[in-house]
């Protein structure tokens, strides 16, 4: 496979998993507006945020989100050997032992819920979220074993260079919790979400990927084998994924903890913001990593450190126009906020302790979506042990900061402390990934970097003047006045990257705008910039 026919089929499946980032992105938008609707930034969405921390820490340990990460390789090897039948046998085997395994995890941690949720958020400890933290915890933690067979599942389908079925995973998951949420709240308060979440997890990460390998030609086999070769090597490959703190991963436990000392609200506004950004990690880093990875284990397989650096160098390049895009979120803050979530019970009050920490969040955003490619580059070639090492080294060094920039900052130095850990965190992983590899194009990949900071400075400044005067004009207050506040700010930022894009021939600025307008039928002709 040639490295253009290999950057075409990152591309198509890219733009698979981008659409799906987009469409789950919305459809979560949708799922976090029913809950600020019904619940606002009160002590009930509090609790039910909580309700996620052992929930999201079981599946950690059992390395459920980094199936894909670690089983990919061992399974392709196979297929590459014409060897599909015993990549089939390893895929059973790790399904049974580690199902099994799990399985004794989550009655643990259904039994110990409240004694784990007192030293994971000590400040809800006697008030009244405690109680509804735990019923509600005991019932998110079940969904742990469709998301970890779920993930197995879209391994092999990903293998096999299908995306469709896994990219839908989010979309029936989040539909699964709103239409809990919506049905169950007038009977069970809060508590309709949480069962939202088990049927959304069995829905769409157990049955839909179920029949998406068996598609594929999925074969299981009841059989429990721990001393197989590739269970060994695969417990090798996983465990440092599974005692190792990613930023990520980290990021919503310390957001958890840290709010749980601040004022009633405070864990629901940070989690609004987050998930806001997380709109353009999703579309920028989650979906782009997705669908490289595949292609970057292949490459890995075959030693080409040269190609394998060349898609993760041209990968971040494109991941850093995320940077400008912040911008707009930062001067939109309000705006934003108000539009998603301003209804029902979600009051001023609400919105505005949500907009103030937004900024803070988005300043993070690129690192937060470049972390996905840079980690990806060592799991690829399966030192899985080093960025685990890493990550839980810094995020240990992040306390302080944490600490710190909350006694000074509140609310909003929690955002920021956890923006500057991820920024320093992944700045430094891709230089040390870079002097491993020897990656003679990573000055390219920082002054591109420097570059994209840049324009991000100018697009703040021309945009805030702009925001500044239609404030002035435009009463502020309104659903339809932040929509139309935003139309103008958007559309006009839209044009300033264009023209920069086009004036200073940055490639990929050009090429971005080129490949979204031809794919939604805007573009007839492809416009090809150069840098």
């Amino acid at each position: 496979m040639t490295q253009t026919s290999t950057f075409k089929k990152i591309g198509f499946a890219s733009f698979i998993m981008m659409a799906s980032a987009f469409a789950s992105r919305i459809i979560g938008l949708v799922r976090e507006t029913a809950i600020a609707w019904m619940g606002g930034a009160s002590t009930g969405v509090d609790a039910y945020q909580v309700a996620f921390v052992i929930p999201e820490i079981l599946n950690h340990v059992v390395a459920s989100g980094f199936l894909s990460i670690t089983f990919i390789p061992i399974f392709t090897r196979y297929l590459a050997e014409n060897k599909e039948i015993e990549g089939y046998r390893v895929f059973s085997v790790i399904l049974n032992c580690f199902g099994s395994v799990l399985l004794i995890f989550i009655i643990l941690s259904m039994v110990f819920a409240p004694e784990l949720i007192c030293v994971l958020a000590p400040g809800l400890k006697n008030g009244p979220a405690f109680d509804l933290a735990v019923r509600m915890t005991r019932i998110i933690i079940p969904a742990q074993l469709f998301f970890f067979a779920g993930g197995l599942f879209n391994a092999i389908q990903f293998s096999k260079e299908r995306f469709l079925f896994p990219a839908l995973v989010p979309l029936v998951y989040n539909t699964g919790i709103i239409a809990g949420g919506i049905l169950l709240y007038p009977v069970l308060g809060m508590e309709g979400f949480a069962w939202g979440v088990l049927a959304g997890a069995f829905c769409g990460s157990f049955l839909l990927q179920l029949f998406g390998a068996k598609k594929v030609g999925l074969i299981y086999m009841p059989i429990f084998n721990f001393r197989h070769p590739d269970m060994i090597k695969y417990v090798l490959l996983t465990l440092p994924l599974m005692l190792g703190l990613t930023m990520t991963f980290s990021t919503e436990i310390l957001m958890k903890f840290f709010g749980s000392f601040l004022n009633e609200g405070s864990i629901s506004a940070l989690n609004y913001a987050l998930r806001i950004m997380f709109i353009l990690v999703g579309l920028f880093g989650n979906a782009v990593g997705v669908a490289s990875y595949p292609f970057m284990a292949k490459i890995a397989a075959k030693k080409d450190f040269s190609g394998l650096n060349a898609i993760i160098n041209q990968t971040l390049k494109y991941i850093f126009i995320v940077m400008p895009f912040s911008v707009v979120f930062m001067i939109l803050n309000k705006e934003v906020v108000a539009i998603l979530f301003q209804r029902g019970a979600f009051d001023a009050h609400d919105a505005a302790l949500t907009s103030g920490v937004l900024p803070y969040f988005m300043a993070g955003a690129f690192a937060f979506s470049a972390q996905t490619i840079v980690s990806r580059g060592f799991f690829a070639v399966q030192n899985t042990l080093f960025p685990a090492l890493f990550s839980t080294v810094c995020v240990a060094l992040s306390l302080p900061l944490l600490y710190f920039a909350m006694t000074a900052m509140g609310i909003k130095g929690v955002a920021l402390g956890l923006s500057l850990s991820v920024i320093i965190t992944t700045g430094t992983l891709f230089e040390v990934w870079s002097r491993r590899t020897q990656n003679a194009g990573r000055s390219e990949v920082y002054t591109f970097f420097g570059l994209m900071l840049l324009v991000s400075i100018a697009v703040w400044l021309i945009l805030k003047i702009v925001y500044t005067e239609i404030i002035h004009i435009i009463p502020t207050t309104g659903f339809f006045a932040h929509i139309f506040i935003c139309i103008i700010v958007g559309t006009l930022f839209l044009i300033i990257l264009a023209g920069i894009g086009k004036f200073f021939k940055i490639r990929e600025v050009n090429t971005l705008y080129t490949k979204v307008l031809k794919k939604t039928g805007l573009l007839k002709k492809t416009i090809n910039g150069k840098r």
